[in-house]
C-alpha cells in the first residue's frame, strides 16, 4: 500500500511528457501542403532573354582640340542573363550580349562625321535583392560591375580607332511578373557608368580622348524558372 503514490506519480508524469510531445510529433508526421513542397523543390536557376535597348550618353572629347564632343549610335539587341539564387531574396545575376556602335564626331569636330565604328561584348554581373511579398509580381534591385571589351573595330573618316577595354559600375531595378512556378514575363532598366579611353588617327595626326557612352540598357522578356 505504500508503494501506489509513487506508482500513481509515475504514471501522472508519464502522461504529462506525452502530452507535451503530442504537438511536437503531430507538427513531424503532417504533411507539408502543396505550396511548401513548391518553395523546397524549387530551383535556384532562373534564365531569361530579353530584347534590350541600348541607349548611350552622347558626351566625349578628343585630347587637345578644343570644343570637341562625340556621340554614338543605339542599338536594340537580343540578350540572355543566368540568374543563380543563394537564398530566396540575394541572387546574382549574369547579363550577356553583343552590340556595336558607330562614333560620330560632334561640336568643333563635327565636319569629321562617321569617325568610325567599334562592337562591344559588355558582361555584366550584379547582386540582387529579390522582394518576395507581393505574390506573382516580384521586383528587384541590384548593383554590380561591367567589364566592356571592345572588338572589330574600324575607321571611317579616322584612319584608325582603338578603344580600350575597361570596367564600368552597374545599377539595376525590374520585376517578373510570374504566369506560373515556370514561365514569367520581365522588365529590366540598368545604367553603366562606361568612360573607356580610345586612340586615334585622323589624317596621319595620332590622337586620344575619352568617350564618355554611359547607357542605359531598357529591357523586356521572358523568364523561366528551373
Amino acid at each position: 500500500m505504500k508503494r501506489r503514490p509513487s506508482k500513481l506519480k509515475g504514471m501522472f508524469a508519464a502522461a504529462v511528457l506525452v502530452a507535451a510531445a503530442h504537438p511536437a510529433l503531430s507538427a513531424d508526421l503532417t504533411p507539408p501542403t502543396a505550396a511548401q513542397e513548391a518553395t523546397q523543390s524549387q530551383s535556384p536557376w532562373m534564365i531569361r532573354l530579353r530584347a534590350l535597348g541600348v541607349i548611350t550618353q552622347d558626351s566625349g572629347y578628343v585630347g587637345g582640340v578644343a570644343g570637341s564632343d562625340l556621340s554614338y549610335s543605339d542599338t536594340v539587341i537580343p540578350e540572355f542573363d543566368v540568374t543563380y539564387f543563394f537564398t530566396k531574396n540575394i541572387a546574382a545575376e549574369l547579363v550577356l550580349g553583343t552590340t556595336f556602335a558607330n562614333v560620330n564626331g560632334e561640336g568643333s569636330i563635327e565636319s569629321l562625321g562617321k569617325i568610325g565604328k567599334t562592337w562591344l561584348l559588355p558582361p555584366t554581373v550584379t547582386l540582387q535583392y529579390h522582394f518576395t511579398d507581393f505574390g506573382k509580381f516580384q521586383p528587384y534591385v541590384g548593383a554590380g560591375i561591367n567589364y566592356t571589351i571592345f572588338y572589330n573595330e574600324q575607321g571611317k573618316s579616322a584612319q584608325s580607332l582603338d578603344i580600350k577595354n575597361t570596367f564600368g559600375v552597374a545599377l539595376q531595378a525590374g520585376f517578373d511578373y510570374m504566369l506560373d512556378d515556370h514561365w514569367g514575363v520581365n522588365v529590366d532598366v540598368k545604367k553603366i557608368f562606361l568612360r573607356p579611353d580610345f586612340d586615334v588617327n585622323v589624317g596621319g595626326t595620332e590622337m586620344s580622348g575619352k568617350a564618355k557612352l554611359d547607357p542605359w540598357l531598357i529591357g523586356a522578356g521572358v523568364t523561366y524558372r528551373f
